[in-house]
């Protein structure tokens, strides 16, 4: 498929004998991969069958280690582990009297650990499965979770959708109230608006513990544990089952890029030394993030890593990951400094990683393996050649990157272009610019551009405006007006062309009129931002549901069609002149007319299939924010007149040309005509999107 890549044979071949060196080992120490990723099961705390509980924890540098708790009244030496072999260390408490297990349900424990050194330090397990922090601490408690009735799930896992439309969402600020979110508050609350969005993808993020709130999740703590700011374990379970109930597949934001620093409620120095699951330093110190890195290298960080995402899929039904800062993985650079120019050579040699290359290659054959509708999200902004193919081609096995200079493209231009100096080939490119044959997530907008400092596209659009000038009771100004056609039609845009899958954050899509920022020290602790305004969407006097209501729709729309799941589309107009842009992809066609002082009557474009047309999607329409201003009983129809590399053609009529009108259109015929010939008729679809940007 790429011929360029025939000079760097000999790295993929060692990258898949690697992996296969890795499975074997797998198979000869410890029983196969099945069986090493459930050492959940063994390790950390666990319950026996006549109520004895197995304490088990590896500990290579340390010199003794004993349990501490409630049970023993904080005793720190009546309770010591056994030290054993690998560097691992075990403990078995008999039950109670009455036959109870000797630590309660609910309780709290600790590892002390003496230190060669001579230190007493006090950790969590590594594999706790429930951390909290009591009002005004600063250090989290592992808490014992054994409920006596586990939450059992329902319904099973939906299959893997073809076309993957994903709402990021962190639970959190999953509330207009000024405060932390539940899990509950989300499975009664947000999924009900997520289902109705036509999302059938969330992503979850911020669920795997991290003591410091503002870290938005990407400063781990405990690997084990739902976070217990939303609620408990149980409630998450229901929550991702409710989901399953919807048809919506759920998808965990898995840190394993970098872990948290901190040392008594997280990883870092767990056994007293400077490594123990990280490299020394300093490799294993991150200088930009200011955190730990794995050594991926180590046999028993495999097993912790890898029976982490075992844990999440089975304990919790999880029904993939989005593995975050992969780019950091794959190079001993970290990206730093990196620009990526796309240049072969930046993705072989020294400069790669191949321990935590191999990690990922592994992890995806385990997770695809042991569960086949299992997806894998990378975020990688170095284009590694073959991250998204598999393993056996000695690819890392993902199914989708995320494609990350879309949104950077998009605040680009609005930062920094006026709209008539827009460059509509740039935009084309930068849509488009992926390899064939690894399949993309595109999103206009990231998380990271709603955090304070920066600015979502609604904000970069209409500013301060969203404030004052969002009433439907009331004229809009040139502002809204512009910028409520601009954030669809960028959607659109983004939506039809830029990948196989689509992803929007929690709010955008109805264009939240505040910025991120979480509770700190800067901001005296509020949580006035730290929330989504759902509340906005409550009534039809406010433009923000109508924004709302074309993301609907225009999920719908894909859903009917089904454009993400189609090959990549070909562009048959992309005009600088006209700021025109015409695709068709999926069986439909869209034409867009981003232009700003100029509209079109019989504007010629270009259509494979021929037949008749009809509206389908128009944002000018009223319910959208719109004028109101086109003819939904308009049908156009094609000529067989060669165009711009289409063998038929039809004119777009738009009316009212007193008004200047930008358009995107999707279109299908009614009738396709090689059914004709072969003397089937079959009824096609009515599709055209028509979007609008109108300047007064």
């Amino acid at each position: 498929m790429d011929p360029c890549l025939k000079t760097y044979e000999k790295d993929f071949k060692r990258r898949y004998e690697l992996l296969q060196k890795q499975l074997f080992q797998l198979e000869e120490t410890e029983g196969g991969f099945d069986r090493f990723t459930r050492s959940y099961k063994t390790f950390g705390v666990q319950r026996q069958p006549d109520d004895s509980l197995f304490f088990t924890e590896w500990a290579p540098a340390a010199e003794a280690l004993f349990l501490t708790g409630d049970f023993n009244e904080w005793n720190k030496f009546s309770h010591p582990y056994t030290k054993k072999e690998f560097g691992k260390w075990e403990l078995v408490l008999p039950p109670k009297h009455d036959g109870t297990p000797a630590v309660d349900h609910k309780t709290k424990l600790k590892v002390v650990v003496h230190t060669k050194k001579g230190d007493r330090l006090y950790r969590i397990s590594p594999w706790a499965k429930y951390v909290t922090r009591e009002e005004k601490a600063v250090v989290y408690d592992w808490v014992h979770w054994d409920p006596p009735q586990p939450y059992t799930p329902i319904h099973p896992r939906p299959k893997k959708p073809t076309s993957l439309r994903i709402y990021e969402a962190h639970v959190g600020i999953a509330s207009s109230e000024a405060n932390v979110a539940s899990y509950a508050n989300f499975t009664i609350n947000v999924l009900p608006r997520i289902k109705e969005l036509g999302y059938n993808c969330i992503q979850l993020m911020a669920i795997m513990e991290h003591a410091y709130y503002a870290s938005f999740g990407y400063q781990v703590t405990s690997y084990f544990a739902a976070s217990s700011r939303f609620g408990t374990p149980e409630e998450l379970k229901q929550l991702i089952d409710a989901a399953h109930s919807m048809g919506i597949v759920v998808l965990l934001d898995v840190v394993h890029s970098h872990a948290s620093k901190n040392t008594e409620d997280g990883l870092n120095c767990f056994d007293g030394s400077d490594s123990c699951f990280f490299h020394s330093p300093p490799r294993g110190e991150h200088s930009l993030w200011g955190s730990r890195l794995f050594n991926y290298g180590s046999w028993e960080v495999l097993r912790f890593l890898l029976s982490n995402l075992r844990w999440w899929m089975e304990e919790y039904c999880f029904d993939g990951f989005r593995f975050d800062g992969v780019t950091s993985m794959l190079y001993h650079h970290h990206g730093i400094g990196s620009g990526f120019s796309g240049d072969y050579s930046e993705y072989f040699g020294l400069q790669v990683d191949e321990d935590s290359l191999v990690y990922l290659m592994l992890a995806n054959h385990i997770l695809h393996t042991l569960y086949p509708d299992c997806i894998t999200v990378a975020e990688d902004v170095s284009g590694m050649p073959a991250l998204c193919r598999g393993v056996e081609e000695g690819g890392l096995g993902f199914d989708y990157r995320l494609a990350m200079a879309i949104p950077d493209k998009w605040i680009q231009i609005l930062k920094e272009l006026k709209d008539e100096d827009w460059d509509i080939g740039d935009i084309i490119h930068t849509l488009t610019n992926r390899r064939y044959g690894e399949k993309c997530i595109a999103y206009a907008e990231s998380h990271d551009q709603a955090l304070v400092g920066d600015k979502s596209l609604a904000f970069w659009l209409m500013d301060k405006e969203m404030y004052t000038n969002m009433s439907s009771q009331i004229p809009m100004t040139a502002i809204i007006d512009r910028g409520m056609q601009l954030h669809k039609m960028i959607r659109l845009l983004t939506h039809g062309l830029g990948g196989e899958g689509y992803l929007n954050f929690i709010g955008n899509e109805f264009g939240h009129p505040e910025w991120l920022d979480f509770p700190r020290e800067g901001n005296n602790q509020s949580y006035h931002y730290a929330r989504r305004q759902f509340n906005l969407l409550d009534t039809d006097q406010l433009r923000y549901y109508q924004l709302y209501a074309f993301d609907r729709d225009m999920n719908r729309a894909e859903e009917e069609y089904g454009w993400l799941a189609a090959p990549p589309a070909f562009v048959s107009a992309k005009h600088e002149e006209d700021k025109v842009i015409v695709f068709d992809r999926g069986h439909v066609v869209f034409i867009f007319n981003f232009h700003p002082s100029k509209s079109f009557q019989d504007y010629r474009v270009a259509v494979e299939a021929p037949g008749k047309y009809k509206i389908k999607l128009d944002s000018d329409e009223d319910q959208y924010g719109g004028h109101g201003r086109l003819d939904h009983n308009t049908e156009f129809y094609t000529e067989p007149r060669p165009f711009n590399g289409r063998p038929n053609s039809m004119q777009v009529i738009l009316q009212r040309p007193s008004f200047v009108v930008n358009i995107a259109l999707i279109l299908h015929t009614f009738f396709n005509i090689s059914d004709i010939l072969t003397g089937v008729i079959r009824k096609a679809l009515d599709d055209c999107i028509l979007s609008e940007h109108i300047w007064t």
